[in-house]
């Protein structure tokens, strides 16, 4: 059934690639294999997320945001010394949005 799968992947037609996914849970929802059950239950679930996909024309790639996440996520564990929420966010700011970065990092009052 995981290898029935792949052949998803390969619709042009976003009424086709739903036609697909809509039998494909069906007969997995049939079988006794309670891991695939809770793979089709999050498809279903997650349907129209994953037919915006087709909508885009496979334009869409979630390369780019994998990127940005771990980029994201090397940034908050690199600023896990911040003492507040808004050095972690300028922080965020600096590093995805490529910001430059202030001469000095303290206000003196």
């Amino acid at each position: 059934m995981r290898e029935w799968f792949d052949d998803f992947w390969q619709y042009r037609s976003l009424d086709w690639a739903g036609a697909f996914l809509d039998e494909w849970c069906v007969q997995v929802m049939r079988s006794r294999i309670e891991p695939m059950k809770k793979v089709a239950r999050m498809l279903r679930r997650h349907r129209p997320l994953i037919l915006n996909w087709f909508r885009a024309r496979r334009e869409i790639s979630a390369g780019i945001v994998e990127g940005f996440n771990n980029k994201a996520k090397l940034t908050s564990r690199k600023a896990y010394g911040f003492r507040s929420y808004k050095g972690l966010e300028i922080a965020l700011y600096h590093t995805l949005g490529q910001l430059p970065e202030p001469d000095t990092t303290r206000r003196f009052y």
